[in-house]
Parts: structure tokens; C-alpha cells; sequence
């Protein structure tokens, strides 16, 4: 079994290379993804609250830590805070329901999932008839300071941000006692975040890549919309060293030092996916796929903008 790259923290904690992502996997499928996914050699595994699936995951985690496949201190197990818990007094029952959800007494790395904050003590997605969101008026700075106490208490080893943009993560580390240690974004080559990462590299702070492969699979994909995978660029570089476009584009990130978690529930493409350590890419197809960036976003949360900290209204 090929031992994961991991990029160490400022902290001393290390964080595989390589990990599993869990978002949009339809319920009944998650639990077999993840099982296979530890058997295959994944040693990360990403949940969030949000994804309505930590449940299932919880039920794959204790199965292989009773079959004895993995031991708890092997795994490294993210999660994320939703935007209806950013209310102080609702932080700390919110990881603990991912805990119960997960079946675990801690986690890894815990990071705040958006900077917005939305009506709290409601739906997921709270709306009005037009299908706007109902924002809250919590502040991410005083939600971080929240963060913080958990992980003074032990029930997080780390605490870290997603979707935050470089004003929002200088806001956080001016108040921080405690500085996160990794930040998770949307990252692929039409979207390569070069200055973001640049940044947070400047500050310590470690990145994780999601989208890595576009997401081809999302719900909400429109006809005639751009597919990073189907690139003639990526498709000919892919030939050239015999592998697939997928993992050329998560080679992409273990090359730039990005720890990467694609999604997948299909066993083959779970081990094909972790079969990028035979390899790397030159500096000169390193550059071909850097060039493809355009700003592609994927994931732009259009139903919360307006919001005053949304984090693609405000850069």
C-alpha cells in the first residue's frame, strides 16, 4: 500500500496529501465510498455538516476501526461549520452534533465553511418567496474566537477557514489567538488561485483544493457549460504520460504541494484517483495547466450574494 504524502502544519499536525471528499455523494453510497476509500490506502476523509451525510460516514469509520482495517489516530478527519451556526452560542452544539453524526470524540481540523452567516435556528438554506437568503449579522471574527475554545477544549486538534478570500483571512488572523492552520477553496487549473494560495503560503497556512476536477458531476451544470476534463490541452498532456485527465489534475496539486479531495462513490475511480504517486509533471506541462486559468469559477454561491461578507462579492 503506497504511504500518502502529508503537508505538515505550522502546528506540528500533518495532513494527507490525498483525501476523500464527501459532498453531493447520494445517501446510501457514501458509506461503502469511504470503506473502500480507507481500504485503498485514503487516510483523509472530508465531511461537512452541510453535506446531510456525516451520519453515514460516522457508520463506514466505526466499521473499520472495529475491523481493525485502520486505528482512530490513523485518519484524519475534517469537518465544517455551517452558516446557520455561526451564532457564538451555537458553535460548540454544532461540532458536537458532528461528532455524534461521525461517531468520534474529536476531530482533525474543523474549519468555518463560509464567512456569511445566515438566519439562524432555521432551514439550511433559510429563503424568503424569491429565493434569496435570510442573512444573520454574526461576524466570522467573533465565530472564529468560537473556534478557538474547541479547540482549547480538545475537541478539534486544528481549526481552519473554507471559502474565505485574503481580506477575510487577514481580518481572522488579526484577532486570532489561535491561527488557522489550513484554508479550503475551490482550485483547479481554469481556477488556479495562484495569488490566494501565494498569500497563504506568505502566512503559513496550508491549502486544500476541492473542485480539483471540476466538478463534472454537479447538480447544477447548465448545457454548453465549459468541461475541464474533455480540455484537448489536458487530454494531450494526459496521453503523453499515460494516465487519465483526472489524475493529471490531481497531480496538478500534489506537485504545487495543495492537498487535494476529489469525490468520488466508484470504487475504481476512488483507487485511480490515489494512483498519482508514480509520477510527476514537468515544469513545462506544470505551466501549460497553470495557463489554463480564467477565473472558472465554479461554485459561486449566487443566492447569498449581497451578503456583506461574501467572500466573491468583496475581493
Amino acid at each position: 500500500m503506497v504511504k500518502v504524502r502529508t503537508v505538515k502544519c505550522f502546528n506540528g499536525i500533518e495532513i494527507p496529501i490525498i483525501g476523500l471528499g464527501t459532498g453531493n455523494s447520494k445517501p446510501g453510497e457514501v458509506t461503502q465510498a469511504v470503506k473502500d476509500a480507507i481500504k485503498i490506502g485514503y487516510r483523509l476523509i472530508d465531511c461537512a455538516y452541510v453535506y446531510g451525510n456525516e451520519k453515514e460516514v460516522g457508520e463506514a469509520l466505526s466499521a473499520v476501526f472495529a475491523e481493525g482495517i485502520v486505528k482512530r489516530e490513523d485518519v484524519f478527519i475534517t469537518s465544517k461549520l455551517w452558516n446557520t451556526f455561526h451564532r457564538p452560542d451555537l458553535v460548540e452544539k454544532a461540532l458536537k452534533e458532528t461528532l455524534t453524526n461521525l461517531k468520534l470524540d474529536y476531530l482533525d481540523l474543523y474549519l468555518i465553511h463560509w464567512p456569511m452567516a445566515y438566519k439562524e435556528e432555521a432551514e439550511l438554506f433559510p429563503r424568503r418567496e424569491d429565493g434569496t437568503i435570510i442573512f444573520s449579522d454574526v461576524d466570522y471574527v467573533d465565530t472564529w474566537k468560537e473556534l478557538e475554545k474547541l479547540q482549547e477544549k480538545g475537541l478539534v486538534k486544528s481549526i481552519g477557514l473554507s471559502n474565505f478570500n485574503e481580506k477575510q483571512i487577514e481580518r481572522v488572523l488579526s484577532i486570532a489567538k489561535i491561527k488557522p492552520v489550513n484554508l479550503q477553496v475551490e482550485c483547479h487549473p481554469y481556477l488556479n488561485q495562484k495569488k490566494l494560495i501565494d498569500f497563504c503560503k506568505s502566512k503559513g497556512i496550508t491549502v486544500t483544493a476541492y473542485s480539483p476536477l471540476g466538478s463534472p458531476d454537479r447538480p447544477f451544470a447548465k448545457p454548453g457549460d465549459v468541461e475541464l476534463l474533455k480540455d484537448p490541452k489536458l487530454t494531450g498532456i494526459a496521453a503523453k504520460y499515460n494516465k487519465s485527465p483526472a489524475q493529471i489534475l490531481l497531480r496538478f496539486q500534489v506537485d504545487r504541494g495543495i492537498i487535494v479531495i476529489p469525490k468520488s462513490v466508484n470504487k475504481n475511480r476512488l483507487q485511480q484517483n490515489f494512483d498519482i504517486f508514480d509520477f510527476t509533471l514537468s515544469s513545462e506541462d506544470l505551466a501549460v495547466l497553470d495557463s489554463f486559468n480564467c477565473n472558472g469559477r465554479i461554485l459561486k454561491l449566487e443566492a447569498a450574494i449581497g451578503h456583506p461578507h461574501h467572500p466573491f462579492e468583496t475581493q
